[in-house]
């Protein structure tokens, strides 16, 4: 058993300090990467909770609860930034980034401490599958949140069909990795080539597309 509360404890004090003594974006980004992690911190009692009154497995929950818990958690903070401060296009993916590399970066700290950081290559692929996974899917969702907001067809219909898209991509990794073999080496594959593939999308956009951000 680990007390995950210390754990955030020990990690967040210290970027909490940096915020007295640092300014703009940085701040931002570091202040985000906390709301990240307290997003994990309270999606895993709520997980956890959900597990409990449903009687479901260990496998069940990180397939049909995490992924809706999870999501839904991280679009929160992404969502009231967006709707009350209406930042640029590029301070809103900087802030999912950030959220989702809070949440990746906790929820590995905990999984490490839980069953121990023996094997450097099971490791190696814990960061860049599920580390990889919560960013991306983030990330993915703030931009079909600006592509709303320019269209001008950011509602509540939108918000969820792009959430529901995010927990879909979450749901098939969590899916595909419960199983040894083949599909748990798709499932690790998956999530570099997703960021990848949004890695040349970005930089095949137009000029013109990219200084609107």
């Amino acid at each position: 058993m680990i007390y995950s509360e210390n754990i955030f404890l020990c990690i967040a004090i210290p970027l909490a300090t940096c915020l007295l003594f640092i300014r703009d974006e940085v701040r931002h980004f570091i202040a985000a990467f906390l709301l990240g992690m307290g997003m994990c911190l309270i999606s895993a009692y709520i997980s956890g909770y959900l597990s409990l009154v449903t009687n479901m497995g260990n496998n069940d929950t990180a397939i049909f609860l995490s992924p809706v818990v999870e999501e839904i958690l991280k679009l929160f903070p992404l969502l009231f930034f967006l709707v009350v401060f209406e930042p640029k296009d590029r301070v809103l993916t900087t802030l999912a980034i950030a959220i989702g590399a809070g949440f990746a970066t906790f929820e590995n700290c905990c999984y490490i401490l839980t069953v121990g950081a023996e094997s450097l290559p099971y490791i190696m692929i814990r960061g860049l599958a599920v580390g990889v996974m919560h960013i991306e899917s983030i990330l993915a969702l703030s931009v079909w949140l600006i592509m709303a907001k320019r269209l001008k067809a950011l509602s509540f219909p939108a918000v969820l069909g792009g959430l529901a898209l995010s927990m879909i991509f979450h749901a098939i990794y969590n899916l595909l990795v419960s199983k040894p073999g083949i599909t748990s080496a798709i499932a690790y594959t998956l999530p570099p080539l997703t960021a990848a593939l949004l890695y040349l999308m970005y930089h095949m956009m137009p000029e013109q597309v990219k200084r609107k951000e």
